[in-house]
């Protein structure tokens, strides 16, 4: 009996972890259950066959725990990384010995996702729209706190532009009554010591800029006109920077489509086209919307009685310009020919190997839903050829 290659798969937390025990290494892929979306992408991709759809409907909704959206076998795995490579929500990692490595990309065996996700810095006002929309946390702001939005530890909204403040006060109108330090921190006054020689009031008024937002209190309360106050905004953005993580960026394109100041590029990494049946979707079933990891599906809103003339009104819909065509949708619809999926192209980088072309024709085959659990934790998706239709 042959002590090696050991096989196992053992779970910690959200992470599935695939092993093979080899006689001088340890490799390890792993799965994160929480990331994954059950797009099927890594089924397609895996050379070996080693990774099989699962009831992605039911786990993404959490209505089973026997099971994750995708399964792995740990024997038929050959641990080579195409699945990390090409799982586009980054669901997927390869430890080599417990160091992070991808092999095939090293070996140059293997193309990856040409990535186009720029911000424009000159466009960008470091607003929080891009931060707020993005389905899969993305969006890196790195932008201070100020007070309106942490009204303990964010810093002073004066602080916020970038400003040059000049304060002068006319020596010969002021009498150093002392109104402006009484209301402005940024203000003292420091009178001199009076004496019955000369029965004057002298001294000075001292001003800290870096705690003076140039609200004009002082100008207006002075009953002598004595204070001028002028500000010049150097800057009108906010400090810091707005940056997309690649990793996290499945280019759905929400960023692109919601920024004010059309900043943002982003290139999707599939094209293609997909389309929804709605008389063919249960009503009431809403499991696409729910696993869709781009935000894309929606129940639309329904009309008034008075507006539907007759017409029976959809009970799901897409906004395609979100969609990525990664086929969740089609793996957890639970219902036949209500959703197809047609990818037409995939923007990589890099060499175009035989593997991959391979792989390439996979996804590139138009499918369509119709889940069918064959055995506890596995199910078929129906594809469908190429001049067929749903």
């Amino acid at each position: 009996m042959a002590l090696f290659p050991k096989y196992s798969k053992t779970r910690e937390g959200q992470n599935v972890i695939m092993e093979q025990k080899l006689l001088k290494a340890v490799n390890n892929l792993i799965l994160n259950a929480e990331t994954c979306t059950g797009c099927g992408i890594c089924v397609d991709a895996c050379p070996e066959e080693a990774i099989v759809l699962g009831p992605v409907g039911a786990t993404r909704r959490g209505a089973i725990d026997y099971a994750d959206p995708v399964d792995i076998d740990p024997e038929k795995c050959s641990y080579c990384g195409v699945c990390v490579i090409m799982c586009p929500f980054n669901a997927m990692t390869l430890k080599i010995d417990g160091e992070e490595r991808l092999p095939i990309l090293e070996q140059e065996g293997f193309p990856t996702y040409d990535m186009v996700t720029v911000i424009d810095e000159e466009k960008c006002t470091r607003c929080t729209t891009c931060e707020e929309v993005c389905p899969r946390d993305a969006i890196i702001r790195d932008v201070p706190a100020f007070e309106g939005g942490d009204e303990v530890a964010g810093k002073p909204r004066q602080s916020a532009l970038e400003t040059k403040t000049t304060f002068t006060v006319d020596t010969e109108k002021c009498n150093y009554c002392g109104i402006c330090g009484e209301l402005c921190p940024s203000i003292t006054v420091v009178r001199k010591p009076t004496t019955p020689e000369t029965a004057t009031v002298e001294g000075d008024v001292l001003w800290e800029e870096s705690t003076c937002d140039g609200c004009m209190i002082c100008v207006e309360a002075c009953p002598e006109d004595a204070i001028t106050l002028e500000r010049e905004f150097i800057s009108d953005k906010l400090p810091g920077k707005v940056d997309i993580h690649q990793d996290d960026c499945c280019t759905c394109t929400w960023c692109v489509e919601t920024c004010p100041e059309e900043a943002i590029t982003v290139e999707k990494i599939f094209e293609g086209d997909i389309e929804i049946y709605p008389e063919k979707c249960p009503g009431g079933c809403s499991t696409c919307v729910e696993v869709c990891p781009c935000n894309a599906l929606y129940l639309p809103t329904p009309l008034p009685a008075k507006d539907m003339k007759g017409v029976i009104e959809p009970n799901i819909a897409i906004n395609k310009d979100f969609c990525i065509f990664c086929g969740a949708c089609v793996n957890a619809c639970p219902s036949e020919d209500a959703i197809v999926l047609r990818r037409t192209a995939i923007r990589m980088q890099d060499v175009d190997t035989e593997l991959f072309k391979g792989i390439k024709e996979k996804l590139l085959t138009t499918r369509t839903s119709k889940v069918k659990e064959t055995s506890p934790g596995e199910v078929e998706i129906k594809v469908l050829g190429k001049a067929e239709t749903a």
